[in-house]
């Protein structure tokens, strides 16, 4: 704040975005509605009295809001904040915010309430949806997804309440919070001599016990079979480094069991491959990184005694009422820090293990490259009419070898064929499966780096999802130059798998038209991408492909705005 801070009085609605800018919000991913004239008018009047502020971004539908905030924050591990219109655009949020809290992203997410005054006070109900949109419990609609909740009561509380939703949301575990802002308490004054003091309450760390370390080395020291199953990556890109050299000296292999993030190279001699089986049927100790579901219990089976350690911001992820995952031992705090305090301990124990880690490594190394020469060669193959998935990664990882970018896929390109060396490389959808997630989570992401490539990569069902025309509209207002890609077969692939996968031999897997899993006939996605002039290709051949994708990224080195590329692709 740049003026007297002691003379300056402002509405508690100015005042909301002001304290989140000295604390450190970059971003308000905002959807107005008639409840934010005080929200409007404070942005208006800090701005005239020389006010720094967050950077309030227009959003056309919240979806795209917790999609940006939740992009932004992986890209910057800094928190942002979502504002919505009442219940109604709350409503909106719910699906981003039970993605967050699944990822354990941070989010301070706010909506104004219905004035409860139908007269005789500034901020009254003056139009009809002011009745129509009133509810008994506005915040149930995100409740269990949320950390807290608070509906601010007076303007003088405004500090200490956006201090409080920062640090709880900043807090380990980390995830979404949720303030209510009912429109006359926006409306009220606020002192000013507080809005730009430091933060007064500072997220909590945590970090396990120096004791519960030095047991999860000699379980991992001692084991013949160790195996690490990772899903959400290391944290820190200091973390997936030190991760890289820690298997390869211990000859560890590492599975990434349907992974959200990158936690070791495609191609990195311990990379296992996605498949867990033929690892745990004769583990005798297991490291789970931050994975919700690190192996499925209904196919795989442990030795009874393997000792399992878990490790992550929440291990035992108590928010999930039904999770009954094996953990003889749980390290809890950021995973970086935890695979880096880990590491130490291990390093102290190599030296008496050295000739069986050697011997271990390079019987695992042999097979992991035959597993990854099956990968590679089973995507070749699937350069056909219409062409596979893994065929498209295989295109999309040769167009942008050598140069740094991240990939977001959502039932789109598979990881496995891909050729990722980079910490933060690659993110997948959310566990909690709220779709339309990867088109506006690589624009939060591309916002924090303009520089970077980013490749949104999603089935059509989930471009759908996106509210499409609401994100490029976001795209081009914004100047967004990111890459997506629409794997186009024309039906919800994901629903046919898992009926195929129940019923291997059933009636669904024998019809030539799966019921309630088409998408026919297919819209023109190349229209509704060129109505926000964006650059689009599509691309029905496999043959064509590499051509199109080296075309699509050149336009964006060149003219910086966004390309879509409509892929065709087999059921």
């Amino acid at each position: 704040m740049k003026n007297d801070k002691a003379h300056i009085t402002l509405t508690a609605g100015g005042a909301v975005l002001a304290r989140m800018k000295a604390i450190g919000v970059d971003y308000i991913f905002a959807n107005s509605g008639t409840d934010f004239p005080p929200i409007i008018e404070g942005l208006a009047e800090a701005n005239a009295k020389d006010i720094e502020l967050p950077n309030a971004l227009v959003m056309p539908h919240e979806n795209a809001a917790m999609g940006m905030a939740h992009g932004y924050y992986l890209a910057t591990g800094k928190t942002q904040a979502v504002m919505a219109h009442t219940n109604v655009g709350l409503a909106n949020c719910a699906i981003g915010a039970i993605n967050a809290a699944t990822e354990h992203v941070p989010v301070i997410l706010m909506s104004g309430r219905t004035p409860v005054m139908e007269q005789g006070r500034l901020g009254a109900r003056t139009v009809p949806i002011g009745w129509g949109q009133e509810m008994r419990d506005q915040a149930a609609m995100v409740r269990e997804a949320s950390k807290w909740e608070y509906e601010l009561k007076f303007p003088e509380q405004v500090p200490d309440v956006v201090d409080r939703a920062y640090a709880i949301a900043s807090s380990v575990p980390k995830g979404p919070v949720y303030v209510s802002l009912p429109r006359e308490v926006l409306c009220e004054p606020c002192p000013g001599d507080a809005i730009d003091a430091p933060l007064r309450m500072q997220p909590v760390r945590v970090m396990p016990p120096k004791e519960s370390l030095e047991d999860a080395a000699r379980i991992l020291a001692n084991a013949k079979n160790p195996v690490i199953i990772a899903q959400r990556g290391t944290g820190t890109a200091e973390a997936f480094d030190r991760l890289s050299g820690l298997v390869d000296q211990w000859g560890i292999p590492v599975v990434q069991y349907w992974a959200i993030q990158l936690a070791l190279a495609t191609g990195h001699p311990m990379m296992a491959g996605m498949d867990p089986a033929p690892w745990l049927k004769d583990a005798d100790a297991v490291l789970v990184i931050d994975c919700l579901a690190p192996w499925s219990p209904d196919i795989h089976t442990l030795r009874p005694d393997c000792k399992v350690i878990q490790i992550g911001q929440n291990p035992l992820y108590s928010r999930f009422p039904g999770r009954n995952f094996a953990a003889d031992l749980s390290l809890a705090g950021e995973t970086g820090d935890v695979i880096m305090a880990l590491a130490d301990v291990l390093d102290r124990h190599h030296g008496d293990h050295r000739e069986t880690c050697a011997a271990r490594r390079e019987k695992v190394a042999a097979i992991n490259a035959t597993t990854r020469k099956k990968a590679l060669a089973a995507a070749d193959a699937g350069s056909v009419d219409p062409m596979t998935k893994a065929f498209v990664s295989r295109c999309l990882s040769d167009a942008i070898v050598g140069r740094s970018a991240t990939v977001f896929s959502e039932l789109g390109c598979p990881l496995e064929p891909l050729s990722l060396s980079e910490h933060s490389s690659w993110y997948q959808e959310p566990h909690s499966g709220g779709l339309g997630w990867s088109f506006p989570a690589s624009m939060g992401y591309q916002l924090a780096d303009k520089n970077k490539l980013v490749i949104a990569t999603m089935g059509d069902g989930s471009y759908m999802f996106a509210n499409p025309t609401a994100c490029h509209q976001i795209a081009e207002a914004l100047a967004l130059p990111i890459l997506i890609l629409v794997l186009n077969n024309n039906e919800w692939g994901a629903v046919r798998q898992s009926v195929t996968g129940m019923y291997p031999d059933g009636y669904a897997a024998k019809t030539n038209q799966m019921p309630l899993t088409g998408l026919k006939p297919s819209p023109d996605f190349t229209k509704v991408a060129e109505a926000s002039r964006a650059w689009t290709a599509k691309a029905e051949r496999a043959a064509d492909l590499p051509e199109i994708l080296r075309q699509a990224i050149a336009h964006i080195d060149t003219n910086r705005t966004h390309a879509l590329v409509e892929v065709t692709i087999a059921p």
